[in-house]
């Protein structure tokens, strides 16, 4: 089995690669600390899965993730995330990912996150699994953030954490114009005017 890792931290690196090495006897690894050499790794190489921070230097794991579904559209991706699962797994999920891991969690889930993906299931807490249950279900109201993109709510969330579109736009790797579409994008998905409202959306969501 081929297991490519990308997350620009060695240790983190390290760390899942002796997680997942102690539980499967022939496994070989790949690694990259960015967007450039994973893209180059795929290029060269038919992984099994993909194991994926969404928070790089550069462009980010978003970008990474959608470029990879489209050259390899069997491949699985565990995306593996300090952000937190309840406001960004679904998105993820939505946007082609296997499954999303909490690192916070990661030593105690890793491996039955791993397995889930590989046998070609999808993998999420179980908190999320019940939220997705009750959506499904109709027994929850769908929030209004969770009909953006996962890249529109990456954007959002920046946006509400103060930073300017100078900012955004070098965090996201992009031009301040796309960062400037996505904003128009959001305000118009979420029936809203500006970023006062946005705020006061992203305060009543306890973020």
């Amino acid at each position: 089995m081929k297991v490519l890792i990308v997350d620009d931290h060695d240790v983190v690196r390290r760390g899942v690669k002796q997680i997942l090495a102690e539980e499967f006897d022939q496994i070989v690894f790949g690694e990259a600390a960015n967007a450039k050499a994973a893209l180059a790794l795929v290029h060269k190489t038919s992984w099994d899965a993909v194991i994926l921070d969404i928070n790089m230097p550069g462009r980010s794991g978003l970008d990474v993730m959608k470029e990879l579904k489209a050259r390899r559209p069997k491949m699985q991706i565990l995306v593996l995330s300090v952000q937190p699962e309840d406001q960004y797994a679904i998105p993820v999920l939505k946007a082609g990912a296997s499954g999303y891991l909490c690192k916070d969690g990661a030593s105690a889930e890793l491996v039955n996150a791993f397995k889930t993906i590989i046998a070609g299931g999808k993998y999420v807490s179980p908190a999320v699994s019940k939220k997705l249950v009750a959506s499904v279900g109709g027994a929850r109201e769908t929030a209004a953030h969770e009909k953006l993109s996962a890249r529109e709510f990456q954007v959002l969330r920046l946006l509400t954490s103060g930073k300017s579109m100078g900012d955004m736009a070098q965090d996201l790797n992009l031009s301040p114009q796309s960062v400037s579409t996505y904003r128009a994008r959001i305000l118009k998905k979420l029936k809203m005017a500006n970023n006062s409202q946005l705020i006061r959306y992203a305060i009543k969501m306890g973020w």
